[in-house]
């Protein structure tokens, strides 16, 4: 892993772990996060599948938010691979102009998606 890549995971791993419940695990290589016994919310990339891309994956609420944010700032944003036709967007978090507000935003928003009600109830993050 590259140093940008470690940095950049150590940053996402500190976003996510502030968020209630939240553990890591690999997911087919890559770290992913989830709440404890609940689904994905973010991923990890770092050149997955020789992308040449460094990247946190989060849920969006479907295609069409997906689309807005990849046409409103494609140096941000992109399709990724496999989870892409499901609505994830992939950010770019490798270089030194990262916007690390809206990544810690944006992965909020995807912890939101799973969240089982009862963590959304006593305040979510």
């Amino acid at each position: 892993m590259s140093p940008a890549a470690a940095t950049a995971l150590d940053k996402v791993r500190a976003i996510a772990a502030a968020l209630p419940e939240t553990a890591e695990r690999l997911s087919h290589g890559s770290p992913g996060f989830h709440i404890v016994k609940g689904r994905f919310f973010a991923y990890f990339w770092d050149n997955h599948h020789a992308d040449g891309e460094i990247a946190v994956l989060v849920k969006t609420s479907g295609t069409e938010e997906q689309a807005m944010l990849i046409e409103a700032d494609p140096d941000c944003y992109f399709k990724p691979a496999y989870l892409g036709p499901s609505g994830w967007v992939a950010i770019r978090v490798g270089g030194a102009d990262t916007d690390w507000d809206r990544v810690e935003d944006r992965i909020a928003a995807s912890w939101e998606m799973v969240a089982p009600s009862r963590l959304l109830e006593i305040g979510g993050r």
